[in-house]
């Protein structure tokens, strides 16, 4: 008996002898991220931790810890932040200790060549002032002994050498792009003499780092405020690259990415095209890099590279390398979205840029006329599961709108076999049933949409006011069918730039669809798409007017929709034209400026994909 009772007596003292965990080890255990949770491993415990960094979701590195707690996480951003500070304090410092030593060594020089100059014969003197006197461009470098002149050498191991103050060493060409591109935008202007140069190499470093980073910072915000604008909340969100800029730190494909494009993009808008050039000779790293992130089955997921892409983007519709660099580009980064699933796309940046540029991924299924996983309902629910951002008008749009590729294949595939003489009557009645079927009814809850959500919306539809004839913006012509005249229609005046954007898309997708609508009865015809059409064209003005950036690209598709549907020659093509090179010139964009003929959805996709894209995706 006593035998069998002290099992449990053990069991139960051993059980009673751990002690209970205080909330000090409940906070401890806590400290580190919830990725680093999930993944088990190891958290350096600042924010964004070094694991969460690795893996390309920096986001994505949230605490538990509330406010009230003692031990917050460290934030990596004011950390750097503190040490720039820290650093900037330092180099002043020794810059100042450096220009006391650099006055110093110049008054002891010009005191020498006084001297020489005093004590040396009048042939001497006279050579020595021609080589002072002696222009810049004529010589790299002005080398004028300083001490006596009757062939001894200094005291002090050798006579001093005095170089021009605006030469440079022209052996010296090793730059960077960086480094060229601030000499070429008037760094030597308050440049050191090249006789400091080679006196003390380490002034090269500290003029390297406090000279063209803040320049470079710079262009980087003027590529963040034309394409990510600070926006009222009706105008839409447009806040993902300024996000995506302010952790391109933790990503050294970003960092070239944003360099590349940023310094091309100032260069194109102030017209210079040596800086222009420089952001150029960077693209070609940016690209071999992310060729590289996309054959990695982790980092193809990850959001630098989603990001990267998008930044190609955007470099394309600036300077347009080739006529269909850019809608391969959009293709890309369609199959990336694909490739990366609806469930990463739910928080952060990835979260962001789904939600911003959905009209582009849109696009380019429309474009190249197939069945996009876009349309599934993982993609137009899953995004929006954990409500980090309110789904609006123009989202609930483009629910219908992922719907259009399936059709727009139906329909490619019917004319084909029409031209096949592969397939029955019977067949292609029942291909062509299918597909007034899904026209007819998507047709119809495209104007249901358009009733409640503009018809009947609280704030009004859209307002028709008359064009003045001192405005010196293109004044858009249009045919009245009813007399057969030219006339000026109003333009279209929104409550904010959100339905302007919407609206215009609507236009552009009832068009699109209106190609496949092939029905004996009840079909859009030719006059309802005139009028489609002019919906667009009499929406640019106040939309281009009052866009702040570069968010005039989200009309991109649905002008080049437009474009198609005007005869060519008419004032409604001219007036088209007049838009496109105003947009280009005011905005710098070389898309704008071509017609934009690859993100016609009459094209279809592009004959040669990108070749930075095609592979790993």
């Amino acid at each position: 008996m006593a035998t069998h009772d002290s099992q449990p007596a053990l069991v139960a003292d051993h059980i009673r002898s751990k002690p209970a965990l205080t909330s000090a080890q409940l906070t401890r255990q806590l400290r580190s991220c919830k990725a680093c949770r999930f993944r088990k491993v190891k958290c350096d415990r600042v924010q964004p931790c070094h694991a969460c960094c690795a893996h390309g979701y920096p986001s994505k590195c949230h605490y538990d810890t509330s406010p009230e707690d003692v031990l917050q996480p460290i934030s990596q951003a004011d950390e750097i932040r503190n040490l720039r500070e820290e650093i900037r304090e330092l180099k002043a410092s020794l810059h100042n200790s450096e220009h006391r030593i650099r006055t110093s060594r110049r008054r002891a020089q010009l005191q020498s060549l006084v001297n020489a100059i005093r004590s040396a014969p009048p042939n001497a003197v006279n050579r020595l002032v021609a080589q002072i006197r002696k222009p810049c461009g004529e010589t790299n470098e002005v080398a004028i002994p300083v001490g006596p002149l009757d062939g001894t050498e200094a005291a002090e191991g050798g006579p001093a050498v005095l170089r021009h103050p605006n030469s440079y060493d022209s052996d010296d060409d090793s730059l960077d792009t960086e480094d060229e591109v601030f000499s070429l935008s008037g760094r030597d202007g308050d440049s050191r003499s090249s006789s400091e140069e080679s006196e003390d190499s380490s002034y090269d470093s500290i003029c390297h780092i406090g000279s063209w980073k803040p320049m470079l910072e710079v262009f980087i915000e003027r590529f963040v405020d034309a394409f990510s604008p600070v926006v009222h909340s009706k105008t839409g969100q447009a806040g993902a690259l300024r996000r995506a800029a302010e952790i391109r730190m933790f990503s050294p494909i970003l960092v070239d990415a944003f360099e590349s494009v940023s310094i091309a993009y100032f260069g194109r808008t102030v017209q210079d095209k040596n800086i222009e050039a420089a952001g150029f000779r960077l693209y070609p790293r940016v690209l071999r890099s992310l060729q590289q992130a996309l054959q990695d089955p982790l980092r193809s997921k990850a959001e630098s590279t989603l990001v990267t892409v998008t930044l190609l983007m955007a470099f394309e519709s600036v300077e347009r390398t080739t006529q269909v660099s850019l809608i391969a580009h959009v293709h890309g980064a369609l199959r990336l979205i694909e490739h990366r699933g609806p469930e990463n796309h739910i928080h952060g940046v990835e979260h962001l840029l789904y939600t911003e540029l959905r009209p582009y991924w849109v696009a380019a299924a429309i474009v190249s006329r197939t069945p996009s996983a876009l349309a599934s309902e993982d993609w137009i629910n899953l995004p929006w599961s954990a409500n980090p951002s309110r789904r609006d008008i123009l989202h609930y749009l483009l629910d219908l709108a992922v719907e259009i590729p399936a059709l727009l294949w139906q329909f490619d595939d019917i004319e084909a076999a029409l031209k096949s003489n592969m397939y029955s009557t019977h067949e292609i009645g029942v291909k062509q049933a299918s597909l007034w079927s899904g026209v007819a009814d998507l047709t119809n809850r495209f104007r249901q949409w358009k009733v409640q959500w503009v018809d009947n919306n609280p704030d009004g539809p859209p307002q028709e006011v008359e064009v003045s004839p001192d405005d010196p913006f293109p004044r858009f012509h249009c045919r009245d069918f009813r007399t057969g005249g030219i006339i000026t229609p109003p333009m279209f005046v929104y409550r904010d730039l959100r339905l302007a954007q919407t609206m215009c898309l609507y236009y552009s997708t009832r068009l699109i669809l209106s190609s496949a609508d092939t029905r004996p009865t009840d079909r859009v015809g030719p006059l309802e798409q005139y009028a489609l059409g002019c919906g667009i064209c009499r929406s640019l003005q106040w939309y281009i007017l009052n866009a702040p950036g570069n968010m005039i690209n989200r009309l991109a598709f649905p002008v080049r929709v437009a474009w198609e549907v005007f005869p060519d020659g008419g004032p409604e093509r001219q007036f088209m034209y007049e838009v496109l090179k105003l947009v280009e010139k005011r905005h710098a964009l070389g898309l704008w400026g071509s017609n934009m003929s690859e993100i016609s959805p009459r094209a279809g996709p592009p004959r040669s994909q990108s070749p930075e894209l095609a592979p790993g995706v």
